[in-house]
């Protein structure tokens, strides 16, 4: 059966990780509701994860698969979605993935990985297969190539948010018209900043009279880490929203923030599509791959391996200046709960200087 031998009627979307990947498949749903603007278009993901795509007018319907669900689970889920659609877009490489893709439609694009040893039959089962580059393509742009046998990128790529939401009538009252959105928490600690550094930034905007808004989930990694900078000062000049909104809301708080400063996390690809002023804090992840993607930007790759400071639309990236940096392992140990000595050397005063200088051009350029 050949992909390019007819619109199709219904397209699945099939992005089976987490919130920031969820975020990341955007531009490829976009691209698709364009391509074909009467086709319906569902997303299959995550239960907990399609949040990022509330309020986006390009979906049809959400299929929520239970977060690490085994197979048992991913079959009882295949008759439900059985032929149901013309076309599948498998965005992730997983073998769930593709095991849905192969029961949801008769036609499929899909992400596939390198290794031949596990990639052989998935490439068997695909129509169109784009294989994964760790090291050179952007993640937003490999889930785009999905399409290319329909024609060519579009010439400007966006990240959409979730639609905002009005925020806490509390929070409402108590905020001032430009505040500055930190996120302390990385879920894994190979992506943690160091906390004590975070401290440091926050004092110096505190200082300089800025208010700062604290924002996490309320799961217990995310509230050990900012129980460590919450008492650095009291409403109204510090809020500590963390486990408090939605991603809608969150959204909305970020849309009215004049600068955000995160690690490597889904909140911080969020702070991007916004289109709000981001500095946040690489280490050994790869930001050719998995660096923010400034809305707008041309398909083509805007961060590089490796450079102590990269901007790109109104996202700065930093990194230490070590040699390793960015390895692409999980930290030094190379697992989850790893130290990474690259995020230790990338130093706070590097990024209160980069904080200082967005936040005074702002107070700079004329109204």
């Amino acid at each position: 059966m050949k992909l390019t031998s007819g619109p199709p009627g219904r397209v699945i979307v099939i992005v089976t990780r987490q919130i920031g990947d969820v975020l990341l498949t955007t531009p490829l749903i976009e691209a698709a509701r364009s391509r074909w603007p009467q086709a319906r278009i569902d997303v299959l993901g995550f239960a907990g994860t399609l949040g990022m795509l509330r309020g986006n007018p390009a979906v049809h319907e959400f299929i929520e698969v239970p977060p690490g669900s085994g197979w048992r689970q991913a079959r009882a889920l295949l008759p439900r979605i059985w032929r149901r659609y013309d076309l599948a877009l498998v965005a992730e490489a997983s073998d769930r993935a593709h095991l849905y893709g192969w029961a949801a439609a008769p036609l499929r694009s899909s992400l596939v990985p390198q290794r031949r040893s596990i990639a052989w039959w998935k490439k068997r089962l695909s129509q169109h297969a784009v294989t994964i580059d760790d090291d050179r393509t952007p993640t937003v742009l490999e889930k785009l190539a999905l399409l290319a046998p329909w024609g060519p990128m579009p010439q400007a790529v966006s990240v959409t948010p979730p639609q905002a939401q009005a925020l806490p009538a509390e929070l409402q009252a108590q905020l001032r018209d430009a505040p500055v959105v930190v996120h302390v928490p990385s879920m894994w600690r190979y992506k943690q900043w160091p906390v004590r550094y975070f401290a440091d930034v926050i004092q110096a905007l505190l200082a300089r009279g800025h208010q700062v808004v604290l924002t996490g989930t309320g799961s217990e990694v995310d509230q050990a880490q900012v129980s460590a900078v919450r008492h650095l000062g009291s409403p109204p000049a510090l809020i500590d929203v963390s486990g408090q909104l939605n991603l809608d809301q969150v959204t909305a708080l970020l849309r009215r923030a004049a600068l955000y400063v995160g690690p490597d996390t889904s909140i911080t690809h969020l702070a991007a599509a916004t289109g709000t002023p981001v500095v946040t804090m690489f280490g050994p992840t790869n930001p050719v791959r998995w660096g923010p993607w400034p809305q707008g930007e041309a398909p083509q790759t805007p961060w590089q391996r490796k450079q102590p400071r990269q901007s790109a639309a109104k996202v700065i990236l930093l990194q230490a200046e070590q040699d390793c940096v960015a390895c692409g392992r999980a930290g030094c140990e190379d697992h989850r709960d790893s130290r990474s000595a690259c995020l230790e050397a990338l130093l706070p005063e590097r990024v209160i200087d980069e904080c200082l200088r967005v936040l005074d051009a702002r107070t700079q350029s004329p109204t």
